[in-house]
């Protein structure tokens, strides 16, 4: 590879790097936007734990539920011999 393909690969990753330090935040934030925050993760991480339980956690349950049912035989009712 040529040297200065080489540089600038190697630029290139430096400022890549450099976009994700962070940087000190001069910031505050009171009790009730805290509170706000830490509901709403909370909130959020409850929603996805119910959308995974109602649609893979129920239809296993029903599936296994009828599976482990003793399949019916089926008898001639009396109406059709008549």
């Amino acid at each position: 590879m040529h040297p200065v393909f080489k540089k600038s690969r190697h630029a290139a990753a430096l400022a890549v790097a450099a976009v994700f330090v962070p940087a000190a935040a001069q910031a505050y934030v009171g009790p009730g936007a805290g509170l706000t925050a830490i509901g709403t993760m909370i909130a959020l991480f409850a929603g996805i734990v119910l959308a995974i339980i109602g649609f893979v956690w129920y239809p296993l349950k029903r599936m296994m539920k009828n599976r482990s049912k003793p399949a019916e035989r089926a008898e001639p009712s009396a109406e059709r011999s008549k």
